[in-house]
C-alpha cells in the first residue's frame, strides 16, 4: 500500500509539472498571437482548465510536504505531547473538511456535466473534478499525517523532550 501512494504521488507531481508547463506556454503563446493580431479562443478555455488541475494537484503536494503556511504562534511553547494533540485535532478538523468539499464537488461535478466550455466541446466538469480529485488527495496525505503523529506519539523529539 506504501508503494501504491508513493507512485500515486509521483505521478500526481508529473501530471502537476506537465499541467503548468503547459499553462505557461499557452498563456505565452497566446500573449505573442494576440501581438500578431491572431486570436485562438481555445487556449483561454484550455488555460483555465490546466490552471484548476495544476493549482489544486499543487495545493496537495504543498500540503503532503509540509510546505503550507502554519501558524505556531502560541502552540510552540506548549509541551511536546499537547503540541501533538493539538496537531492532530488540527489534522482532523482538515480531513473533515476536505471531506465535505469533495462530497460536495462530486455533487457539483455531476450537475455541470452538460455544461461545456465555450470554445471547447468538453465538459466544464472536468474544472470541477480537480477540486474533487485534489481534496481527496488531500484528505488521503491528511490521513497519512494523522497516522504518522499517532504513531510517533511517544517518541522522543531531537530536544531530548518527551
Amino acid at each position: 500500500m506504501k508503494k501504491f501512494y508513493e507512485n500515486f504521488c509521483k505521478v500526481e507531481t508529473a501530471i502537476c509539472g506537465i499541467g503548468f508547463i503547459l499553462l505557461v506556454i499557452l498563456v505565452f503563446g497566446s500573449a505573442i498571437l494576440r501581438f500578431f493580431r491572431m486570436s485562438m479562443a481555445w487556449n483561454i478555455d484550455l488555460a483555465m482548465l490546466l490552471l484548476a488541475w495544476s493549482s489544486f494537484l499543487g495545493a496537495d503536494i504543498a500540503w503532503r510536504k509540509g510546505q503550507l503556511i502554519g501558524i505556531d504562534l502560541v502552540t510552540r511553547y506548549f509541551p511536546k505531547k499537547i503540541q501533538k494533540l493539538v496537531m492532530i485535532a488540527v489534522y482532523a478538523v482538515i480531513l473533515s473538511v476536505t471531506v465535505i468539499i469533495c462530497i460536495y464537488g462530486i455533487r457539483l461535478s455531476w450537475t455541470e456535466r452538460l455544461r461545456t466550455f465555450q470554445s471547447l466541446p468538453i465538459p466544464y466538469s472536468l474544472v470541477n473534478l480537480s477540486l474533487v480529485v485534489a481534496t481527496f488527495s488531500m484528505s488521503i496525505s491528511t490521513v497519512v499525517k494523522i497516522k504518522n503523529c499517532v504513531v510517533h506519539f511517544n517518541k522522543v523529539d531531537e530536544g531530548g523532550e518527551k
